[in-house]
């Protein structure tokens, strides 16, 4: 029997190389078919799955637009079976037929100048007040192309339980968090930030009428003097006033130690605590923190931010967020506006 002889190494090799190379065309192919579908998807509102091959011209440019950032012009222009002359005209016919132009810019600012927290609700209120009117869908699609999207919310919180160190009052509130006037429902709690440079603790004091924060303070220990500094505040906000609102919690140690209970019993203020364990009970304080760190704390990097820095940022975000930012529900105007517009000082 005559043995086979075996091919010449570098005959195998260049085999390999072909193969390896035939490979990665058909992943990058794979890869531009996908990425096609997921913007036809996207921006056109093609299901997955559908054949690119049966959208039109001008549907296919907007995908070419969109992808011409990762792949090749002649590449897209191919898969998609778009001849280059009618890419350039329906093109031109689109940058010619946006008459948003003026507006994309207007939504980019008001995204930028607002923590890029707001949503094309708020969007829109606030480009109601630059009177420029467009309505809740085209706010929608312009802040999709620019890419304008505000965080999406994750959990994470501070429990501050100790146990039943002293008898706890009932839950007066009872998860009805409406109020008809300021100063008849306050809410209080503690959240943590966990950064590079170390940990902050917030401690707020939020009005049920609209949300507004009545007091607030910030350090690096959650303690006493975290707690009974903002009750000071609070107490002192309302003056003379007549009002003697309840004041609810979670059943934390800080709201249940000597100084805490001294300051709401010379207040004459009403004592109410969540269920153990039971975080709806205070939801709309721990909507304030989602709201708080989805907008502020996650969507950015803190790696080289100090302690004290963090807390000047958090500081004026609050302010911010009494003074300026819009909510829906008060008819686009900010807590303190909408004090305002009703003749109430704050």
């Amino acid at each position: 029997m005559r043995r086979q002889k075996k091919p010449a190494p570098n005959l195998e090799r260049s085999v390999l190389e072909q193969q390896v190379e035939s490979l990665r065309r058909d992943i990058r192919k794979l890869e531009l078919e996908r990425d096609i579908l997921k913007k036809a998807n996207e921006l056109i509102k093609k299901e997955m799955g559908a054949n690119p091959q049966l959208l039109n011209n001008r549907e296919k440019t907007m995908l070419v637009d969109a992808l011409k950032q990762t792949y090749a012009l002649p590449e897209l222009l191919a898969v998609l079976g778009l001849a280059r002359s009618s890419y350039f005209y329906h093109r031109a016919r689109l940058l010619l037929a946006d008459k948003y132009a003026a507006a994309r810019g207007v939504i980019a600012n008001i995204f930028e100048l607002n923590y890029r927290c707001y949503g094309y609700r708020r969007i829109r209120a606030a480009l109601g007040r630059q009177q420029v009117f467009i309505s809740e869908k085209v706010v929608r699609r312009l802040m999709r192309q620019e890419g304008l999207a505000a965080a999406t919310t994750r959990r994470r919180r501070y429990g501050s339980y100790r146990g039943e160190i002293s008898p706890a009052p009932g839950n007066l509130i009872n998860r009805d968090f409406r109020a008809t006037a300021p100063n008849q429902k306050w809410l209080t709690d503690i959240t943590e930030f966990q950064l590079p440079a170390g940990k902050v603790y917030l401690s707020p004091l939020i009005d049920c009428f609209d949300g507004l924060v009545v007091s607030w303070t910030i350090g690096t220990r959650p303690d006493a003097e975290l707690v009974n500094t903002m009750l000071d505040s609070a107490i002192e906000s309302m003056g003379d006033s007549d009002d003697r609102p309840v004041v609810h919690s979670d059943r934390g140690a800080h709201y249940r130690w000597p100084g805490w209970l001294s300051r709401m019993r010379d207040a004459k203020l009403v004592r109410s605590m969540s269920r153990k364990g039971c975080s709806p009970d205070n939801a709309a304080c721990e909507g304030f923190f989602g709201r708080l760190k989805t907008e502020l704390f996650y969507p950015r990097d803190w790696r080289a931010t100090t302690v004290d820095d963090f807390i000047e940022v958090l500081d004026s975000y609050i302010r911010w967020y009494n003074a300026t930012r819009i909510k829906v529900s008060l008819g686009s105007l900010s807590p303190l506006e909408y004090r305002e517009s009703l003749g109430i000082v704050a």
